[in-house]
């Protein structure tokens, strides 16, 4: 492990959050929209939870896992943004060394299990429409809890290991992170030490999740394509393919995003750095503020459901 020469503290007792370096009078409009998209998140997966928790018709593994995605949004988008509010509204950049850790924790362990969930219930739509009459057997309570457990505990796992590696390593004075929160590679940059390793653990995690989970929806979506063009009706077709359809946006609005914020900290010199915090910032609100409007949208349950509440008429 070689130090940098001269400047470095073991444990700094802050760090300091820019925001969007260059742009302070920007960032300052900016909040309005992000605070808005916030709050449709907060209370579009809110509303979902309490429609799914009161409608005993939807205690089915579908919307069960769609419970799972909307608690992991909440949490997600709930991570940074009140910090960020603060930085851009109020200038409070400083944020203390362990709240870092924390929010680095929660934003990459929440981002996994988001990815996890979308698998999840990617093989779920497979079994549904593959092999309709064995899907009560096959997705039963107990598979749920374990392919749930599995999810929550390979991103917890994967990313105690990521925070315990950080904070075992020395940092540089200079302890300013251009971002509106705290990120693993963002903190990762002021280490002053070799982080090899670190980043190749980082390379590893990543791909082998979201490479993973990537493949898994990618091929079960092959087969459901393959089994839809199998059946025997257009109107078949069509009321499989729009089964699928909600799914297929929330997961192009998680990954498209995630993958352009990651590919960018690794790859995407020449982008601008307002462009990428932007990303950054929008990668954890896009998906849980569109999750809920989508499937709100596309599924009729939960649409007749928000309806009868719009009306007062649920019970």
């Amino acid at each position: 492990m070689v130090l940098a020469s001269g400047n470095s503290s073991s444990h700094p007792g802050s760090f300091t959050l820019l925001g969007i370096p260059g742009r302070e009078s920007f960032q300052f409009w900016i909040a309005f929209p992000f605070s808005a998209m916030h709050a449709v998140a907060v209370v579009g997966n809110i509303t979902l939870l309490h429609i799914i928790r009161i409608d005993h018709t939807l205690h089915k593994p579908m919307y069960l896992f769609l419970a799972m995605l909307a608690i992991t949004d909440l949490v997600l988008s709930s991570s940074t943004q009140p910090k960020m509010l603060v930085i851009f509204w109020f200038h409070a950049h400083e944020i203390e060394y362990h709240a870092c850790l924390i929010q680095v924790f929660f934003i990459h362990a929440f981002s996994f299990m988001e990815s996890g969930v979308l698998m999840a219930m990617a093989l779920d739509r497979h079994v549904a429409i593959c092999f309709p009459l064995r899907h009560s057997s096959l997705i039963t309570p107990s598979v749920m809890i374990e392919l749930g457990t599995v999810v929550m505990l390979r991103g917890l796992l994967w990313v105690s290991l990521f925070c315990f590696m950080v904070s075992r390593m020395p940092f540089c004075q200079h302890q300013a992170i251009p971002q509106s929160y705290c990120e693993h590679m963002a903190v990762l940059k002021l280490v002053c030490a070799d982080t090899s390793i670190n980043c190749g653990y980082r390379l590893f995690v990543a791909f082998s999740v979201a490479g993973f989970d990537m493949t898994v929806i990618g091929m079960s979506h092959m087969m459901i394509l393959r089994a839809v063009l199998q059946l025997p009706s257009g109107e078949a077709h069509l009321k499989a393919f729009s089964t699928c359809a909600s799914h297929i946006c929330v997961i192009l609005a998680f990954y498209i995003p995630a993958l352009f914020s990651f590919l960018t900290h690794r790859f995407g010199h020449h982008v601008p750095r307002v462009v990428h915090i932007l990303f950054a910032n929008l990668y954890l609100l896009v998906p849980p503020m569109l999750n809920p409007i989508i499937y709100r949208v596309r599924t009729k349950q939960i649409r007749d459901r928000v309806t009868q509440g719009c009306c007062g008429n649920v019970p």
